[in-house]
């Protein structure tokens, strides 16, 4: 097992009405800039309730809306403009991850004199940054909970993580009956998205992490059991209340914690949507089988049929490499029950694109030296096109 330093920063407030806690806010000062979405938290009256509590306690916020799902750097730089202009204290994010992982950089630029994309390309330029605060409305991304934000620049077609310790939130609200509203798509691309974090920590190549392993199984088992559960009824607590956990834990480090690698399919899924702005979880769950079909082979076929009789319960006395192609052909037809895309032609990515995957393909290799299974830019286009 790998050393590690443990720390999870942000504290967390978990469970029905504890939007009340908002009012910590009021401890980082007493100007706010709201950070969310398109309109959803309006209708569902979630703005109304946060925006009274902010009154109450006398707030004054200041609002950045329109958070794109792919937050956009110019997206970044105007909050980052709101907040010096306004002398803003504290940055608050309503929404999903992509609200959560905008409000995060906006938070760093405002104290950063250059382009808020510095910050991407180098998080150890962040050397500030305003105290982050979120109110989840998505089990998805886990960005309430860990100190990473993506953001998309289409100008250089590229999709990155900024990192720093400063980026975690101070604390997070979550409330699950905040995510009855979601809709099945958003719910289904979520717990993909869920299970890919927990895939990209299980499938490592330290040998001893028994521990990580077994809780990362508990943790994909959760998901497969309540992500159909909230498509058939959206108000279910219990199987919302355990999708939002299972998102904040699958991410936060506590799973990859010694036995950490650098990942697999999201390099992949991000170059994809940096060009085509395609929905994160529905890229994650076409490549995630495609890959691992890749990456089977005599080396790898143990772990795959681990994946297979642990997660999916597959019987233990069939021949182990039917258990791992098994495993394979059990996650690909868990998302496509989810109502997730199978193919990248489904979401307008089709054999016109070749010349444009080959280059993305030469992009990503870099990133792709350390994963569990290292990847050629030939191996990556061969995935591309075999998600066709």
């Amino acid at each position: 097992m790998q050393n590690f330093d443990y720390s999870i920063p942000t504290k967390i407030y978990f469970g029905k009405g504890q939007i009340e806690k908002l009012s910590k806010i009021a401890a980082f000062g007493n100007r706010v800039l709201l950070v969310y979405g398109g309109g959803s938290i309006k209708k569902n009256g979630i703005y109304d309730k946060v925006t009274e509590i902010l009154s109450e306690n006398g707030i004054e916020y200041f609002e950045l809306s329109g958070v794109e799902p792919n937050p956009r750097v110019e997206t970044v730089e105007k909050g980052a403009q709101i907040c010096r202009e306004n002398h803003i204290d504290a940055v608050l994010a309503v929404g999903g991850g992509s609200s959560i992982d905008c409000a995060k950089v906006v938070a760093a630029a405002a104290k950063y004199d250059g382009p808020a994309w510095d910050l991407v390309l180098d998080g150890s330029k962040i050397k500030e940054a305003l105290p982050i605060t979120a109110v989840l409305t998505l089990a998805a991304t886990g960005s309430e909970m860990e100190q990473y934000a993506v953001i998309t620049n289409f100008a250089t077609n590229e999709k990155l993580d900024a990192a720093s310790e400063l980026l975690n939130p101070a604390f997070s609200i979550l409330d699950p009956t905040y995510t009855y509203s979601v809709s099945k798509r958003q719910t289904a691309s979520g717990t993909a998205d869920i299970i890919s974090h927990v895939l990209e920590v299980y499938f490592t190549r330290e040998k001893d992490a028994f521990l990580q392993a077994r809780l990362c199984e508990a943790v994909l088992k959760t998901c497969i059991k309540y992500g159909p559960v909230a498509l058939a009824e959206p108000d279910n607590y219990e199987a919302r209340a355990n999708l939002m956990w299972a998102g904040s834990l699958a991410i936060n480090g506590l799973l990859s914690y010694g036995s950490d690698v650098p990942w697999s399919v999201h390099p992949m899924q991000h170059i994809l949507a940096a060009y085509y702005d395609i929905t994160h979880g529905e890229g994650l769950a076409i490549l995630t089988p495609v890959w691992m079909e890749k990456v089977l082979s005599d080396e790898t076929v143990e772990k795959f049929a681990e994946y297979g009789r642990n997660v999916w319960g597959i019987s233990p006395h069939k021949e182990t490499e039917e258990i791992a192609k098994l495993s394979i052909e059990k996650t690909r037809a868990f998302f496509a029950a989810m109502g997730l895309p199978k193919t990248l032609r489904e979401v307008g990515i089709g054999e016109d694109k070749l010349d444009a995957l080959a280059e993305m393909a030469e992009r990503v290799e870099k990133d792709l030296q350390e994963t569990y299974v290292p990847l050629t830019a030939a191996d990556v286009l061969d995935i591309y096109k075999k998600a066709l």
